[in-house]
């Protein structure tokens, strides 16, 4: 273990697992009480028209892709508002149509290419020290911006009409969560790819959900679930030489069955203690 922590690579990639972990996991709260899963995933896949554009203009992929999801996620929120259309209706559109641009601009690329294969299913182990630098960066910024807004988006987030009672613009904040979260999204995908993202938006909350009984306390929990995943799940990657992202969704779903079953023994075993006896 001591052997691990000293090779720079690995370096790069815990720090990356422990930064995203984090901004994952509290934005991943917002997702579920939202139910903006859909929106995740869309944007998700949609950013790799972005990175395909960045490696066809030799332009940092990352922050191509981070340019165009956050535009996607404006245009998102502007046809939601300007259109007669249901948002799931808006985002399929959106999705595909990104999915498949990206699929013709890989096309144009000749030969193997390992770098966009990375953006597919990640590859967190090839994270560079710039890559890793903006990553930090911008979830510092995310995360202080969430923190310094928690009671505003946390009242949305539950009730927007309560919400705009309170005083509160929800538009302009619901725009700010799209943005903030088709961010996250993308500097995600170096981990997990675009394929996987999204599941460590809504597995660490779901765990969570099953046994917090307050907001602090899912806050909390979802919080060091998806860090012990993340990291665990990226360790055992290591040792058993497979693709890293894939191994955290799996440690991660592991985790949600486990957590599932027991959560359903206690609630049979308290549901046969309250029950009146003949």
């Amino acid at each position: 273990m001591v052997e691990l922590l000293q090779l720079p690579f690995m370096q790069r990639a815990l720090i990356a697992c422990l930064v995203l972990g984090v901004l994952l996991a509290y934005l991943g709260i917002f997702v579920t009480l939202r139910k903006m899963a859909f929106f995740s995933d869309g944007v998700a896949h949609a950013a790799l028209a972005g990175a395909a554009i960045g490696l066809l203009t030799r332009f940092s992929p990352l922050i191509s892709a981070l340019i165009f999801s956050m535009l996607l996620a404006c245009l998102i929120y502007w046809l939601e508002k300007k259109s007669s259309l249901s948002s799931d209706a808006i985002i399929g559109i959106l999705f595909t149509s990104g999915m498949a641009l990206g699929i013709v601009l890989i096309s144009l690329r000749k030969g193997y290419q390992p770098e966009l294969l990375g953006y597919l299913f990640g590859n967190i182990l090839a994270i560079r020290r710039q890559d890793l630098a903006l990553i930090v960066i911008l979830a510092i910024l995310i995360m202080a911006f969430i923190i310094r807004h928690k009671r505003k988006l946390t009242l949305l987030a539950l009730d927007r009409e309560m919400a705009y009672m309170a005083g509160i613009n929800p538009d302009f904040y619901q725009l700010l969560i799209y943005v903030m979260l088709a961010c996250a999204l993308v500097l995600g995908i170096r981990v997990m790819g675009v394929i996987l993202v999204s599941a460590i938006l809504i597995v660490p909350v779901s765990t969570a959900r099953l046994f917090s009984r307050s907001f602090k306390m899912l806050t909390l929990w979802t919080a060091v679930i998806a860090e012990s995943v993340m990291i665990g799940g990226l360790i055992l990657s290591y040792y058993l030489n497979l693709p890293s992202g894939a191994v955290i969704v799996l440690v991660g779903s592991t985790v949600f069955s486990l957590t599932f079953i027991a959560h359903s023994l206690s609630r049979k075993r308290s549901q046969k203690r309250q029950s009146p006896t003949k």
